[in-house]
Order: structure tokens, then sequence, then C-alpha cells
């Protein structure tokens, strides 16, 4: 797959606290890629430095194409960025908003007015394009900000906590709005606090901490790297329920609702051998869960407490 993010070696230090320590990135065209970590893990550098704020002292990175030391330029034409509060003028209008960053594109009255219509529609906020930015809700804010940010139809966006602060169904209508920006083609860099939201968007999730990348894969990868995932077997018939306890004897019994906790990750093979046990004994469960590992479970195993010298 083509590379909308490749960086390799990324290392950044602030005196004499290391922030980044020698990062790699590969962020496939068309995916959502989240990067998480705990307070001070180095997301926010590097973030910066991947959209030109900040120069790293050592390793390379390519944007949408464009080298990041040799061609910040084509770096910042490529990208748009959403930060974590709003970049909202509230003493502009809805419209507004988005002709002032028409004209910062350079894209002449009539095209920088066409695509501000446009993105009002296709944002839902064209009933709203006359009023003051100052007089929207959290939802819509949030909204035209990502609106704003689409103004240069950047091929590769960087979203800082996009949902902090919003109420759920708000949250999720910003999830659709991110799904669709994908489906057409924008690859997008996530970074947020909400494990539900990472697991919910990301194709891939990188799991940053003390500088370092301590973790990458998918959501399903990551869980299942982590202990405590298993099988739940329920059974109505406590014969049946006592024949599978001595199949299955490192299995945690629950003898009042009648289940097994058969360990295990869930995995495909795993799953085929337990049904073929299962059939070889002609025991048919009343029910079958499987139960890995979620995201905060895969967060608290792969972070800890920073060490002195690290930060950011």
């Amino acid at each position: 797959m083509v590379a909308a993010i490749k960086a390799t070696g990324l290392r950044k230090s602030y005196g004499d606290k290391l922030v980044l320590n020698g990062i790699d990135l590969y962020v496939p065209e068309g995916t959502i890629f989240a990067l998480l970590g705990p307070n001070g893990a180095g997301k926010t550098t590097a973030v910066r430095i991947l959209t030109t704020l900040t120069a790293a002292d050592a390793g390379q990175a390519r944007i949408a194409g464009h080298d990041l030391a040799e061609n910040p330029d084509g770096v910042r034409a490529a990208i748009g960025v959403t930060g974590q509060f709003s970049a909202v003028d509230d003493k502009l209008t809805g419209r507004e908003n988005l002709i002032l960053m028409a004209d910062l594109h350079r894209l002449g009255k009539v095209e920088g007015r066409r695509r501000a219509d446009a993105l009002l529609a296709r944002f839902d906020l064209e009933e709203a394009a006359g009023k003051l930015a100052a007089t929207y809700s959290g939802g819509m804010r949030r909204r035209l900000d990502l609106a704003m940010t689409l103004v240069g139809e950047p091929r590769v966006i960087f979203l800082d906590e996009p949902t902090t602060g919003l109420d759920p169904r708000s949250r999720r209508t910003m999830w659709e709005i991110i799904r669709e920006l994908v489906a057409g083609g924008v690859t997008v860099f996530l970074t947020t606090q909400y494990l539900e939201e990472a697991d919910e968007l990301a194709d891939q999730i990188a799991v940053l901490d003390h500088g370092r990348l301590v973790a990458q894969g998918s959501a399903a990868e990551l869980k299942r790297r982590v202990p405590g995932g298993h099988i739940r077997l329920r059974f109505a018939d406590p014969a049946e329920f006592d024949r599978a306890a001595g199949l299955f004897a490192d299995a945690a019994r629950d003898e009042e609702s009648g289940t097994l906790r058969v360990p295990g990750d869930g995995d495909i093979p795993a799953l085929r051998a337990l049904l073929d046990r299962l059939d070889g004994a002609a025991l048919r469960p009343e029910g079958l869960e499987i139960h890995t590992p979620d995201l905060d479970d895969v967060f608290l195993a792969l972070t800890g407490p920073a060490p002195k010298g690290t930060g950011r």
C-alpha cells in the first residue's frame, strides 16, 4: 500500500529531556491511524514534527509524498490540522469563517464561496451559516472547525482530540464524518484520550510510552497481546455442564449460572479447536461468547509511570 505517512527514527529532546526516542511510523493512504499514550508520552511532539511545527533532532519522514525536511511547504499544502481547541473565530459567522480560510488558501472569490457553501451543506451547517460562531453548540463548533480544515482539500488530516467535550450523540456524528472522509480517500492521523474512539475508528493503533512505540497493530491484534481473554460457555443442563467442566480442566467454573470460562484469545484456530472438542463429546452449549481484553486493558498493560527525563 502507498504510504501517506512514513517516518523512521524520529527523535526529539528538549534540553536533557528525551521526548521521542527514535520512533517509526507507517500509515497507508485512506486509513485511520490512532496514536495513543499517557500524558507526557510524546504524542504532541510527534504530531508537531509531522505537521512541520517542530523540527526533529534526528530521523526522516515523508508526508503525502513530500520530504518533511526538504519540502515543508509541500507537506503544509497537503495536510490539514484540527487541534483540540477550536480555531473558529467567534466574531464571524460560520460562512465567514470558511470564506476566511478560502481567502488564506488564495482560492479566489468565486471558488472560495462555492467551496464554503459546499462544506456548510456537507456538515449540516446551512441553517446556522449566517449565525455568529459564538452561538454554536460544541458539536457545531467541532464540525465547523473540521470543515475549515477541509477548505484546502488536504490529503492527510491530523485530528487532535476531535471529540473532547462532546456529548455522545455529537461524538458519534463526528465519527461518521471521519469515516466518510476516509471513504473519500483522505488519511486521518488521530490522537485521542478516548480509547473507545480509537477502537471504533482506527485501522491501526500505535501506543507511545516514554518516547518509544511499545506496540502497534489493529485493535484486535493489540487486545490479543494482553492476558485475560476467554470463551464463555453456558449450559442449561447440569449434567452437560459437569461433562464440559471435565473436558476443559483449565476452565473457571460458575456453578450458579452454569457457565465455564475457557482461557483463550478467541481467534479462529482456538475457536475451531474448542468447537471440535465440544462436537467430539456431543456437547451443545446454550450460549457461547468470546471475551477479549478491551483497549483500556491494553493501555494499562503497555504503559507505565514516566521516568525522569521524558515528557510532552
